[in-house]
């Protein structure tokens, strides 16, 4: 078996968590204020991996907070915006399918 094969079975061997996971790993980190290395020692996983998820949550607290303040005009406009977002995203992929 080469090198290169080996790497390639190593990369399949990526492990997925479910998001209930997750989220109960980050907040034993938030909430015991433990090290993320030393809950990542614990639960069994990287915690390069650990540390992903709690930036990405500490991101999405600041960004509901931020939302938090804005007024109910901005918030309906918001949606609006986020609502043609999607729909010009579906369009483009779609597009660019047919152009294929």
């Amino acid at each position: 078996m080469g090198v290169t094969r080996k790497v390639r079975d190593l990369a399949r061997q990526r492990k997925s968590f479910s998001p209930e996971y997750r989220e109960e790993a980050v907040r034993l980190v938030i909430e015991t204020s433990r090290p993320v290395a030393q809950v990542a020692r614990e639960l069994g996983i990287s915690s390069h991996t650990l540390h992903n998820w709690v930036n990405t949550y500490r991101r999405e607290q600041q960004e509901a907070n931020a939302a938090a303040d804005l007024t109910v005009d901005e918030r309906a406009r918001l949606r609006e915006l986020e609502r043609q977002n999607r729909e010009l995203r579906t369009e483009n992929e779609f597009l660019k399918k047919a152009a294929a």
